[in-house]
């Protein structure tokens, strides 16, 4: 038998109880372990690097607030600069490494006051209003990071905005002193008004290492091409002086000068100018019977009478922008802003974000040696140019030079194109304003313009009962290696399509759909029946075309999947006498339209053309029955901001066999009507999307004196 067990008030004492000194024993070292365990994990997941608690926030902006920092005479000083410094030399691009979004980090310096020996500041400013809101800017961008472990460029929060402000041996020991200046790699400088009396080199006079250099009056001589970046000189007045967008033309005045610290060679030369061409040209000077302040700062004269500045240059067509003592000049900035186009005289000037700006669409630069032809140079522009130019410069100023904020994030921008260039802005996204467009239509166009995955295209023929002429024009397009189907849109509802027996036999299928109206807009609807992404829209008549420029327009295209490509071009002009748009068919070298009688595009255009085509502009056409491929031009053109392209010589399309009965275009009323849709159109946009060109696309060797045997496309036809 059992003997009975000894239970207490917790169960049966099956195993000894514990010491109580062991207990203590053994509960101090778990307790010490725990403790070992979250320390662990604290420094694991904690900032490794006291840099990185600095964050750039509004506390911490206060320079009187900063910590001191005094130098000594024996602090070290930076190397002058390294002229030949690049990208793959200076710069480290390895710490930046890969990132899913492709965007630099950019580090910001905590504020810190840097005195001498004495006590003396390294600059009499500080960190001026200008170099606050850019550094701000920076901290409030997806560039920034806080963490200077994962920073792959660095600023400084030492304003070198402005030399004159400088102390300049103290400011450069500052930059030495900087934890990972490291010789200036990976640094970044903004500075706008280098040099200083009686030199004012173009560059900063601060000692500064391998530093990329955001400068504001580069010459050709300090330049470093593809390393440093050319900014704006930015003016104050943009943020105190509102002026409202001007719709561009003709102005009051050609040509207008309004600066005031011109060379007295260049004012003489202004001035016989002026006597040349009279009310012409406005040649301002600041005025002399007003006392020096800002309110002076926004007034200039001539002859004693007073005008307002900047609102003055909105009554120009071309503003003159001279070289002063420095080769930048923020009058540059407040011409952009009132949307007058600067004629630029400044020899060897760097002009701002040239790397990626266009200037020639902007800006006239002329030499400094022939200031004395402006006015017959400029007078050779075109007015339709000019008025594309004014457009243009105003938008430059709203994009890149509007505020320190739009200045700070395109240097930025533009480094980061240069690291990760695979993922950089395009031309287009550079330079093009951005297009009207619908918020509930996301066109896939912006994917990568690389070919289509389909093969070939569709072509969807219009046709009418022009059964001979089109059986015809089946057959040539049937011979193009890579149609992959013939969709023909019978608009006729008063008499049926051909029996099945009497279609010509095709290699490809063919479909033919019957339309409930006649309309022109049936073209450009998008059938199911279309699964290519390229489309070819071509009418019954166009039987002139070979398969060799049908094939030729289908390369192209796949190149240019987001433009229209056709063969005739026409053009759109601006009529000043009647003050309106006029249609042009005849010889010129321009191209702005393309006929859709013959030309390939993308079908993600048929939904946009039948279901967002803005105002009434569908409902005019089909009332009409003219104008569809005009109207598809504007709608290509608003939507990707691009000109289209012509293809291979054809100038008109010219069928033999057509007569006047039978040709649309060839009624008296055409030409007329053609006009008065590209003003119903440009009206109903609120703008004119229409781009011009001066090209076209012809093969490799399509004039070369080659056996025709041996060339891709040898029967691309005649004019």
């Amino acid at each position: 038998m059992y003997a009975p067990g000894k239970y207490s008030s917790r169960g049966p004492a099956l195993i000894p109880r514990m010491k109580t000194k062991h207990r203590i024993y053994y509960i101090t070292l778990f307790s010490v372990v725990l403790l070992g365990l979250i320390a662990t994990g604290m420094f694991q997941f904690w900032p490794h690097s006291i840099e990185s608690t600095a964050d750039w926030t509004l506390d911490k902006r206060s320079v009187h607030d900063a910590p001191l920092v005094r130098l000594t005479a024996s602090s070290p000083i930076p190397e002058r600069g390294d002229l030949s410094c690049r990208m793959h030399t200076c710069f480290d691009v390895y710490r930046c490494g890969y990132n899913p979004k492709n965007k630099i980090k950019v580090y910001i310096y905590p504020l810190q006051r840097f005195v001498d020996d004495l006590g003396v500041p390294i600059s009499n400013t500080g960190l001026s209003r200008e170099y606050n809101d850019l550094l701000s800017a920076i901290s409030d961008s997806d560039f920034y990071t806080d963490d200077v472990t994962r920073a792959c460029l660095f600023i400084p929060s030492i304003d070198v905005l402005n030399q004159n402000s400088l102390r300049i041996r103290e400011t450069a020991q500052a930059f030495a002193m900087l934890p990972r200046w490291d010789k200036g790699m990976n640094h970044l400088l903004f500075n706008m008004l280098p040099g200083g009396p009686p030199d004012y080199n173009t560059a900063l006079d601060v000692p500064r290492d391998r530093v990329v250099l955001a400068g504001g009056g580069f010459s050709t001589w300090t330049y470093r091409q593809g390393y440093d970046v050319s900014i704006p000189v930015y003016s104050p007045l943009s943020a105190d002086v509102e002026l409202p967008e001007r719709q561009p033309g003709p102005r009051r005045y050609f040509i207008l000068s309004s600066q005031t610290a011109i060379h007295r060679e260049y004012r003489a030369e202004l001035e016989r100018l002026k006597e040349e061409n009279g009310e012409a040209l406005l040649l301002l000077d600041k005025c002399s019977n007003l006392s020096q302040g800002a309110a002076s700062a926004r007034k200039r004269c001539y002859k004693g009478q007073v005008y307002d500045y900047p609102q003055i240059l909105q009554e120009s067509s071309f503003c003159v922008v001279l070289r002063g003592a420095r080769l930048g000049q923020a009058a540059l900035s407040d011409v952009l802003q009132a949307g007058c186009v600067p004629v630029i005289l400044a020899d060897s000037y760097i002009l701002p974000f040239s790397e990626v700006l266009d200037w020639k669409r902007a800006s006239v630069v002329i030499p400094e040696e022939k200031l004395s032809e402006m006015y017959t140079i400029l007078k050779s522009i075109p007015h339709r140019q000019v008025e594309e130019m004014q457009r243009q410069a105003r938008w430059f100023w709203e994009a890149y030079f509007s505020s320190m904020k739009a200045i700070g994030l395109t240097t930025l921008q533009i480094i980061n194109d240069r690291i990760y260039p695979y993922a950089a802005r395009t031309y287009e996204q550079w330079n093009n304003p951005p297009v009207v467009k619908w918020s509930s239509v996301n066109s896939p166009l912006f994917l990568p313009l690389i070919p289509p995955r389909a093969p070939g295209f569709t072509a969807v023929v219009l046709t009418y009962d022009r059964v001979e002429s089109l059986f015809r024009v089946i057959t040539e397009i049937s011979k193009v290696p890579s149609l992959a189907k013939l969709l023909v849109v019978w608009n006729n509802q008063n008499k049926s399509p051909p029996e099945e027996s009497l279609w010509p036999k095709v290699g490809v299928p063919l479909k033919v759909v019957r339309t409930k109206e006649n309309k022109l807009s049936n073209r450009f609807f998008p059938y199911d029946e279309i699964e290519t992404e390229a489309v070819l829209a071509i009418d019954d008549d166009i039987i002139m075309l070979t398969s060799d420029e049908l094939q030729f327009g289908y390369e192209v295209w796949r190149e240019f999947p987001d433009r229209l490509v056709g063969y005739p071009g026409r053009l759109h002009l601006w009529d000043h006498e009647m003050g309106k748009w006029k249609y042009e068919s005849e010889w010129t070298n321009e191209v702005s339209m393309v006929l859709t009688g013959a030309a390939f595009y993308h079908k993600y255009f048929n939904y946009l053309y039948t279901y967002k085509m803005p105002g009434d502009i569908k409902n005019w056409v089909d009332a009409h029955m003219n104008c569809e491929d005009i109207a598809m031009n504007f709608l290509v053109a608003n939507i990707t901001g691009k000109a289209p392209i012509k293809v291979t010589p054809r100038k008109k399309f010219k069928c033999p066999e057509c007569t006047a009965i039978d040709g649309l275009s060839l009624d008296q009323t055409h030409m007329v009507e053609r006009s008065e849709c590209i003003n119903k159109f440009a009206s109903v946009f609120a703008t004119m999307p229409l781009k011009v060109v001066e090209h076209r696309a012809d093969p490799v060797l399509y004039k070369d004196d080659f056996p025709e045997k041996l060339k891709s496309f040898p029967n691309i036809g005649s004019l």
